[in-house]
């Protein structure tokens, strides 16, 4: 097979790690970049330290409104499809990327693969919901991470070409978990201790273009009481910097942090507060507490467990979640085993080939 696989954001990378080392055993992978996340260590050095072949194609989309960002997208896209004509285009996600990405290979029927299919937080004006819904919609393949976002798709009447294969972001977090253990002097270098603070990220709009919710959040951080490390993505220190909002003296800014750091700083800290749905599942793996800034996670099963809890941006429901001790013990195995990337490429040729 010939499949053209499309990225753009830091989460879309982590996915396609082990995805693309499946993928390149036996088949061709042309890998386009549309340069939706374009900073240094938003994009470059997660192909480094994730061992992601370096992009075929690189778009330079860069930063835009969502209309105007896709549409650039979209013609970019075409065109390397015309050109290059797959088997198949793997999308991941819930970008404008992906939804790009699905939309280019639509109009060109050409069969589309969407990793993470199904998922649903029911939200219709949170723009990642309408990119996973119409994602779906086009896709040929859609390869779910859990049974609950398989009965997502069955209950829109999505269920031709639906296979459950598991969360592909266990491969590389398993992974990654492994070779920062053998490295110790990594978390010394963090400056932290183990299980003595909290790590925050807070990247989404409707978190940081907000100020009073960005205030009441920042605000909840300061009364923790404990240290806490957040590697700031830069709208939210454009934002800040803005609004002229300093950080409470227990607050730690640092840059982004690359995959290794990261996974290295959630697996020891204490509790995690965060509006990534990246960072929920793999605090969910690593056994650590969740606090996500949101009213609603796609990631449902996160929750059922009492891994993750829902606090929005109301200060008194984060420092509640925050001093929460977690469900020490509860099972963690709602997104399948390792291999979920074998399982992807097994499915795609069984449909394709």
């Amino acid at each position: 097979m010939k499949i053209v696989t499309i990225l753009g954001a830091r989460p879309q990378f982590i996915k396609a790690a082990p995805v693309s080392r499946a993928l390149r055993r036996t088949h061709v992978e042309i890998l386009v970049h549309t340069g939706q996340h374009y900073d240094a260590m938003m994009s470059d050095v997660f192909f480094s330290e994730l061992g992601i072949p370096a992009p075929d194609i690189t778009l330079n989309v860069g930063s835009a409104p969502h209309g105007a960002q896709t549409g650039r997208m979209l013609e970019g896209i075409e065109t390397v499809l015309l050109r290059e004509q797959p088997d198949a285009v793997l999308v991941y996600g819930d970008t404008n990327s992906t939804l790009a990405g699905a939309l280019a290979a639509a109009k060109l029927c050409i069969p589309i693969v969407h990793v993470e299919a199904g998922l649903r937080s029911f939200v219709r004006d949170m723009p990642e919901e309408i990119n996973r819904v119409l994602t779906d919609r086009l896709s040929t393949l859609c390869c779910c991470p859990s049974e609950t976002a398989r009965e997502h798709l069955a209950a829109e009447g999505i269920t031709g070409g639906v296979t459950v294969v598991g969360d592909v972001m266990l491969d590389a977090l398993t992974d990654t978990a492994a070779r920062v253990a053998n490295d110790p002097a990594r978390l010394t270098a963090l400056g932290v201790e183990p299980s003595r603070y909290l790590l925050a990220t807070v990247h989404r709009a409707a978190n940081t273009d907000d100020v009073v919710r960005l205030r009441a959040i920042i605000g909840a951080l300061g009364a923790a009481a404990e240290p806490v490390l957040w590697p700031m993505h830069p709208r939210t220190q454009h934002i800040l910097a803005r609004e002229g909002i300093a950080l409470p003296a227990n607050i730690r800014s640092v840059e982004p942090f690359g995959y290794l750091d990261l996974v290295t700083a959630l697996q020891h800290a204490r509790a995690a507060v965060t509006d990534s749905g990246g960072l929920q599942k793999e605090a969910y793996w690593l056994g650590v507490p969740c606090v996500t800034l949101r009213d609603e996670t796609e990631w449902t099963e996160t929750v059922a467990s009492g891994w993750n809890v829902l606090a929005d941006a109301d200060a008194d429901r984060i420092l509640a979640g925050v001093r929460g001790a977690g469900p020490s013990g509860a099972a963690r195995d709602a997104y399948g085993i390792v291999g979920a990337a074998e399982r992807v490429v097994a499915a795609m040729e069984q449909r394709f080939e």
